[in-house]
């Protein structure tokens, strides 16, 4: 009977040991756990979207700024390609996740040019909240050495005098260099025959065997062919000359004042992300933006770096992008091909 009573009582010590051990275990969770609630913002890993495969311009900015954000924040910063549909799969996707500032949108030109082209299952102004600008893409005019015009001038003169005759390309139909040439042709009265592409490589072959006269492509494109000789390089369409091609004149200079229109790439999150996440970020990507020398590889992928402005006026601008893009897209009746 006493053996009998030892037994009960050193298996009742036993289990109370055990529930000891397992309330600590627990509280020690809790505490954990409210630790990392707690804790500033980031405490773990940022995921910047991209809607490009790997390999372009816009997913090498992209690895360029997460390297420097992660060393500014932090927290790994990793680069999640989600190509498709001219980038609205990678929008719809961020729109999808936790407002939180883990999950963000690497945006270029076609995040407000989508609207205006199709219908989406997303609203840029509600569903997103505007983050950072990190640059701007400038696109420059390029045309066959065997063409004889050697200027914007000339080129629209030729046009004035073959109406419909000569063709341009671009990068793909509705694309920021097809709206870009429409609103040339807009501004000089002239009408060319529109040929898109599957993007920059193949569009700029045809221009170097004559095939097209002209087509509005990126820096990153055309900065090569320009340089050795295969392509001539007319004009920009930035509101001021282009450090890599500082000789080429803006599309402004050459007889069409105030023309500006070019790519760009900023950063967006889900609509209802914390305002000091935002300004954590917005902060954070300003001063690596600032760096010399991510600038100075950022110019290499031929993207001038912004990084100034604040959350509200790159909401401002996104907005007035979307404005000057639709306006276009309705005047010319651009469809997507």
């Amino acid at each position: 009977m006493n053996t009998l009573n030892g037994l009960g009582a050193t298996r009742k010590c036993r289990r109370q040991v055990l529930a000891a051990l397992l309330l600590t275990a627990v509280a020690g969770a809790q505490s954990v756990h409210a630790q990392t609630a707690g804790q500033a913002y980031p405490n773990r890993p940022i995921r910047l979207v991209v809607g490009f495969p790997p390999g372009g311009s816009s997913d090498a900015t992209a690895r360029l700024l997460g390297a420097a954000l992660s060393t500014k924040l932090g927290q790994p910063v990793i680069v999640d390609n989600k190509p498709g549909a001219n980038t609205v799969i990678a929008a719809q996707y961020v729109k999808s996740q936790p407002a939180d500032g883990y999950t963000l949108l690497a945006a270029q030109s076609s995040f407000v040019i989508s609207p205006s082209l199709q219908k989406l299952n997303y609203d840029i102004a509600t569903d997103f909240t505007s983050v950072a600008l990190v640059g701007v893409i400038p696109l420059v005019m390029v045309t066959p050495n065997e063409l004889p015009a050697k200027s914007m001038a000339e080129l629209v003169a030729m046009a004035k005098a073959q109406p419909g005759k000569l063709s341009y390309a671009s990068y793909g139909a509705g694309s920021a260099g097809h709206i870009a040439s429409e609103l040339i042709l807009s501004r000089a009265g002239v009408d060319m025959v529109h040929v898109p592409y599957k993007g920059s490589g193949p569009a700029i072959v045809d221009v170097i065997g004559n095939q097209v006269a002209m087509m509005l492509a990126t820096v990153t494109a055309s900065m090569g062919v320009a340089k050795e000789g295969k392509v001539r390089a007319i004009a920009v369409t930035s509101g001021k000359r282009v450090a890599a091609l500082p000789d080429v004149p803006t599309v402004a200079e050459s007889g069409m004042p105030n023309y500006e229109l070019v790519e760009w790439e900023a950063i967006q999150a889900p609509a209802g992300t914390p305002k000091d996440v935002v300004d954590t970020l917005n902060k954070a990507f300003r001063e690596v933006v600032a760096s010399p020398e991510l600038r100075a590889k950022m110019a290499t992928l031929g993207i001038e770096a912004d990084g100034t402005k604040t959350p509200a006026e790159v909401r401002a601008f996104v907005q007035n992008e979307r404005d000057k893009f639709a306006k276009i897209v309705q005047d010319r009746g651009i469809k997507l091909q």
